[in-house]
């Protein structure tokens, strides 16, 4: 385990950049109306000591413990990191919340979580939100943020003098707590020391050695674990400079602005990426372009610059399973995606594929430090330096999840090949019973169907059916085979038909799909069908679709369309 030594801390290195990169470029930020402004590290951590110092003394005002917890509400922007070191630097804990909870949800890890303070940033639907926020909490916000009577970002930098010193929080002390997003029920707080944080880019810089030349697009939520560490805390330790993205209409344009140097993304934005190629090219069409030489080599960079993609010298993908065909065809452009593992448990730092090294459907050898088993159930356990304290305020969970001797229940299922790398084969409790007794793992079944291009997400089930079946949404450019385009539907049926086929042929019998239900619509973190951070809530699809089955069921077709409600 690496020794954490104080000038290793967090705050330490921002102090560091505060000097040693004051003028350099590291917070860039869309504004809305076409303006970007960037924040150089010393104006950056200028304004974060002027919020610390007025936090400080509404935690006097208002008789704060010690140890306050100041939650941040805000989908990802420059006041959102600016806004953790401000907490940090006042001697708090931050507490973020996902941009996209429901107000009841808000209301809950407000509670529990005791917080004092809030800082509400950039919102697309503050007014469902604003009701879980009690009145007594002192709220701040900025220019981003939506219309309310909470103090303006602005006007406390420019009424509050920066905070003098060079704040030193212990290492063994807590500094956030992260509640997990949770497919079912209520999150729990995971909370991790600036030990952890500190420790946790390490293993980063260890695999692909970021520097201050490195540039990435923050985008996915910093309230969630793969963002807070492979982003945050590896700006802080290593100087690079973050961007931001306006809206997901702007995004593309976002990345072509910040051209990442790294760059991480979740499978289902990996596959909208190349549908998105797809829409203007279709695939059989770049495959003969790619196989001319000359040719196929300015194509191939022409889609990367695109893309926003041809400056990247790492890419990463995690939170579910790459399909091997998505990682083939990056690789034919000359992107390698290395897939990843982690959780918010041990702060993401568990496993990862080294540049070179990577194999389709495995998540990689476990970082330094990190030592990894199967118990004899086929769960995976892990023994990282980053495993979190506990769960704020639930000490018997606590004890559920980790062992005395430091072993991380995971909660997934997974196998380790010969060269130490580790495959995730689902979810320990994913697991279900046909109606002939058998047990059926639906990740490794998912994982299949979600290469056919056209599939945007899947989910597979049938407790107590004959045999299993999946439920698909498909991408919005073939939502027309729902309606009057039935040459589409047609293609698009003998297509489904041998993907399911091809899955078929690779499972064991007792996990044959009986057949593709491709449903209208689409799942989202807004309708409730997915986390934030795009994993699919299986008890919700099943409860949505559950008085479909029999009917479905009954058709007995490879592919049933659901056209109506």
């Amino acid at each position: 385990m690496t020794l954490i030594t104080p000038e290793m801390l967090p705050l330490a290195f921002v102090y560091r950049w505060e000097k040693e990169l004051a003028d350099k470029p590291w917070l860039t930020q869309p504004m809305g109306a076409g303006q970007v402004r960037t924040w150089t590290w010393a104006e950056a951590v200028d304004e974060a000591r002027r919020v610390a110092g007025w936090l400080q003394a509404q935690g006097r005002v208002h008789q704060w413990p010690v140890d306050a917890k100041v939650a941040i509400l805000s989908k990802n922007c420059a006041h959102w990191i600016m806004t953790d070191l401000a907490i940090w630097m006042a001697g708090y804990v931050s507490v973020p919340l996902y941009p996209t909870l429901t107000a009841t949800s808000v209301r809950q890890i407000l509670e529990h979580s005791e917080s004092k303070a809030i800082f509400v940033g950039k919102l697309d639907d503050y007014t469902m939100m604003r009701p879980g926020i009690p009145d007594d909490l002192v709220r701040f916000g900025c220019a981003l943020s939506p219309a309310d009577d909470h103090r303006q970002w602005d006007d406390i930098v420019a009424s509050n003098a920066p905070l003098a010193g060079e704040t030193r929080r212990a290492a063994d002390e807590l500094a956030t707590i992260v509640y997990t997003s949770g497919t079912t029920g209520m999150p729990k707080g995971v909370m991790h020391s600036f030990a952890t944080i500190a420790r946790a880019p390490i293993a980063m810089e260890q695999r692909i050695s970021p520097t201050p030349a490195d540039r990435m697009l923050s985008y996915l939520p910093l309230s969630h674990i793969a963002e807070r560490w492979a982003v945050e805390s590896v700006s802080i330790r290593c100087g690079t400079q973050l961007y931001f993205a306006e809206t997901q209409d702007t995004f593309l344009k976002d990345l072509q602005r910040a051209r990442p140097t790294l760059f991480i993304s979740v499978p289902r934005l990996w596959v909208k990426f190349q549908q998105g190629v797809f829409a203007k090219a279709p695939k059989e069409k770049l495959d003969r372009l790619f196989r001319i030489p000359f040719l196929g080599r300015i194509v191939k960079k022409k889609i990367l610059t695109q893309l926003g993609f041809d400056t990247v010298r790492f890419a990463g993908g995690g939170a579910a399973p790459m399909p091997a065909s998505l990682i083939r065809w990056y690789g034919t452009l000359g992107l390698e995606l290395l897939e990843g593992y982690g959780m918010s448990e041990n702060f993401g730092v568990s496993h990862g594929s080294k540049p070179g090294q990577g194999r389709p459907g495995y998540v990689g050898v476990p970082y330094e430090g990190v030592e990894h088993k199967i118990a004899e159930n086929g769960e995976i356990l892990v023994r990282s330096p980053c495993n979190m304290m506990g769960y704020f305020k639930e000490p018997e969970k606590t004890r559920e999840a980790l062992t005395e001797d430091g072993w991380l229940h995971t909660g997934d299922r997974g196998e380790i090949d010969s060269d130490n790398r580790l495959r995730i084969t689902g979810r320990v409790k994913e697991l279900f019973k046909t109606g002939k007794g058998k047990y059926v793992a639906p990740a490794p079944i998912e994982n299949r169907l979600a290469a056919h291009p056209k599939i945007e997400a899947v989910c597979v089930t049938g407790a107590g059916f004959p045999q299993p079946f999946a439920i698909a949404i498909l991408s919005p450019d073939a939502h027309a085979a729902f309606g009057a385009d039935l040459a589409l539907r047609d293609a698009l049926t003998n297509s489904l038909g041998a993907t399911m086929a091809a899955a078929n042929e690779a499972a064991d019998p007792h996990e044959h799909l009986s057949f593709i239900a491709v449903v209208p619509g689409s799942w989202t973190v807004e309708n409730g069908f997915i986390t934030p951070t795009l994993k699919i809530k299986r008890n919700i699809v099943e409860d949505a679709y559950a008085k479909h089955f029999e009917g479905w069921s009954r058709q007995r077709k490879a592919v049933v369309w659901q056209l109506g409600a």
